[in-house]
């Protein structure tokens, strides 16, 4: 299952107001400063998705991932969306210098 915050459908009413609505992929993002995380992109469904209708706007997960992360709950804070779910993710190495001075910007949990 997948769902959204009204601040975050605010956000994307906002940024699709002038164009087409495409479907949003939730995926894991692996790299960074601050260890993996749920993010998201524009992307087409593919054969191994799970596909859901929330609000009006079509968010496409792996089914892999999906099993492991559901729920998931989109939401927007001060640093752009925050993608939230069940999955355990592994800290990065915020505070060691090695991303913007030693700070990730605000945005590790």
């Amino acid at each position: 299952m997948v769902s959204m915050t009204d601040t975050a459908r605010a956000e994307l009413d906002n940024y699709f107001a002038d164009k087409q609505r495409a479907p949003i992929r939730v995926y894991l993002n692996k790299g960074g400063c601050c260890g993996p995380s749920l993010t998201l992109a524009l992307d087409e469904p593919r054969e191994n998705d799970d596909v859901f209708d929330v609000n009006g706007y079509t968010f496409v997960v792996e089914k892999e991932l999906m099993a492991m992360a559901s729920p998931i709950t989109v939401d927007m804070t001060d640093y752009g969306f925050s993608v939230g779910s069940s999955l355990q993710l592994g800290g990065g190495s915020c505070g060691s210098g090695s991303c913007g001075g030693g700070s990730c910007g605000g945005s590790c949990s």
